[in-house]
């Protein structure tokens, strides 16, 4: 991998690790499904925006059905699930929660693709669901209702993340990154927009409040896709999965940093092991 790779998908964890801190901040003040959806019409109005400019408009109606399923699956529905989420947990947990998406796509390609799951995977995932045990049997709050659906809906976001990269690979192979990007964003409008009606703004919504959203859908999204898209092109999709190991580091990183987040034990354990099985389970496939 290139020097210019390296700084790319150091640069892309860096932005998907920060938008777990601006979920935090942003999610008590907004309610799960106005910042899921202000992220989704943000990002995909920039990106449609560039689009335009640069002459690479997505072909919507030929492939829109892909379109829609990766819009909802990839983007819709695990923005939701994780704004639910940090309404309750630290950016740091959310953050490492997410580092299990490797091992619900190691089944999904078992299922649709042929992907034997062999057992340096099943490995993998065993380590890394006890992980997860850790985390949440160690957690100070794990009584907690809310806790327990918060970290349920961070899992379920996981799974929704490797159930749309094996649909990715299935429908969408050869069709370029960008208009891929682009089309999902919009179709994650589209599908969060009935919900509008049902939100609800616990506020107050301040300028921090404000910055952190608009951070969230134009740096952390939209600029993301692009360097991520852009690492694909230039390392390939094998060398670009390790941007899931970093992830955690910097999410962690920037929680404790910016939100003063604590290290305890039950976080510096779970995310290690989460972390060792997604490099066993990645390794393997």
């Amino acid at each position: 991998m290139s020097a210019r790779s390296v700084a790319l998908l150091v640069l892309l964890a860096a932005l998907w690790g920060g938008s777990f801190v601006f979920m935090r901040v942003a999610a008590p003040a907004m309610g799960a499904i106005a910042l899921a959806l202000a992220r989704v019409t943000l990002a995909g109005a920039a990106l449609l925006a560039l689009a335009a400019a640069q002459s690479r408009m997505p072909d919507f109606r030929a492939r829109w059905r892909e379109f829609a399923v990766v819009g909802v699956v990839n983007s819709a529905l695990p923005f939701l699930c994780f704004s639910y989420a940090e309404q309750y947990i630290t950016a740091s947990t959310a953050a490492i929660l997410n580092a299990t998406s490797p091992f619900f796509g190691a089944f999904a390609g078992a299922l649709w693709l042929g992907d034997p799951l062999t057992w340096k995977k099943v490995s993998g995932m065993v380590v890394g669901f006890a992980g997860v045990a850790v985390l949440v049997g160690w957690h100070p709050d794990a009584t907690d209702r809310d806790t327990l659906l918060a970290i349920a809906a961070c899992l379920a976001a996981a799974m929704c993340y490797g159930l749309a990269g094996t649909y990715t690979r299935k429908r969408l192979t050869g069709v370029p990154s960008f208009p891929i990007a682009c089309a999902s964003q919009l179709a994650a409008a589209a599908a969060l927009l009935p919900l509008a009606p049902f939100a609800t703004v616990p506020g107050p919504v301040d300028g921090i409040v404000i910055a952190n959203v608009v951070a969230l859908a134009l740096v952390s999204t939209a600029v993301a896709y692009l360097i991520y898209f852009r690492l694909i092109a230039e390392a390939g999709p094998a060398r670009a999965l390790t941007v899931t190991f970093l992830i955690p580091l910097f999410g962690v990183l920037w929680g404790r940093l910016f939100l003063g987040e604590a290290l305890s034990p039950d976080l510096v354990t779970g995310g290690a092991l989460i972390v060792a099985g997604t490099a066993i389970t990645l390794r393997a496939r």
